[in-house]
């Protein structure tokens, strides 16, 4: 399999490179987590990827793993479990989301828009409140990032198949005792994830074929000392009619291009 970035991969990058670039000419934030590269320590020149792949429609209820299973930054696909854990406690609440929180979780998970995602990580108690949620959508390595830095929250690809499972599984934990989302929350989070703006839509649905159906959530963040990128996918994906939830983090790679690359080719070789 080529190591060259695919045209696609290319593309896309030069789009969200391009937003960037526009955005920060107007004094504006860019649409990824660039507060939690402030002071994000580097991790090693060298890029890694770990990739975590569940067959829904199999028998096995266990991902396999291609790869050290080892921690990551998250970037912006912690987005979507700000968004379950906000959900949680709108429904231990015993009400809907309000529209001021719609108004945020929509863009945070549709655009990753960075604003929505500071206010609701202050709404659910920050990386405390992260915590309480996973134990109960049965995460068992993620650690919340450091005050206001969703972006350095820190996971597992295999973790991050617990909260897909949470999602898309029937609300499905590692921990059958769990109180999980419901219904309505489960498929809110789906559809959002479902209408991710087309530059964003990059990593794992790579390996879906013309027409298949995809609900993902990617995150991306370069390192203020090295200037290496950590680049993010996750969500679930059907390929040949079966639905397959795939989780790949990566860091090391030299530019955004070469990460989306190196995700899209794990994802692909995490098939095989």
């Amino acid at each position: 399999m080529s190591s060259h970035p695919s045209p696609t991969a290319r593309a896309k990058a030069g789009a969200l490179a391009a937003s960037a670039a526009a955005l920060l000419s107007l004094g504006l934030s860019a649409p990824a987590p660039a507060a939690a590269a402030d002071t994000a320590p580097d991790r090693g020149e060298a890029a890694h990827a770990t990739a975590a792949v569940l067959d829904l429609d199999g028998t096995g209820r266990a991902p396999v793993i291609h790869g050290a299973d080892t921690a990551y930054d998250t970037a912006s696909i912690v987005k979507v479990d700000i968004l379950a854990a906000l959900l949680l406690k709108a429904q231990d609440a015993g009400r809907q989301l309000t529209t001021q929180e719609r108004g945020r979780a929509e863009p945070m998970i549709m655009r990753s828009d960075n604003a929505a995602a500071n206010a609701l990580w202050r709404e659910i108690g920050r990386s405390s409140g992260l915590a309480a949620a996973n134990r109960r959508l049965g995460l068992t390595s993620t650690t919340g990032g450091p005050g206001a830095k969703w972006g350095l929250t820190r996971t597992t690809a295999s973790d991050q198949i617990r909260l897909l499972r949470a999602v898309f599984d029937g609300g499905r934990t590692a921990d059958a005792g769990s109180t999980a989302l419901n219904a309505g929350s489960r498929a809110y989070i789906r559809a959002l994830m479902s209408r991710v703006v087309p530059e964003q839509t990059w990593g794992v649905s790579a390996l879906c074929g013309p027409g298949s159906q995809r609900a993902l959530k990617n995150g991306w963040l370069q390192r203020n000392t090295s200037g290496r990128w950590d680049v993010n996918s996750v969500g679930q994906v059907t390929v040949k009619g079966h639905r397959y939830l795939v989780a790949v983090l990566s860091n090391g790679s030299a530019s955004m291009t070469d990460g989306i690359a190196l995700v899209e080719r794990t994802a692909r070789t995490a098939m095989v």
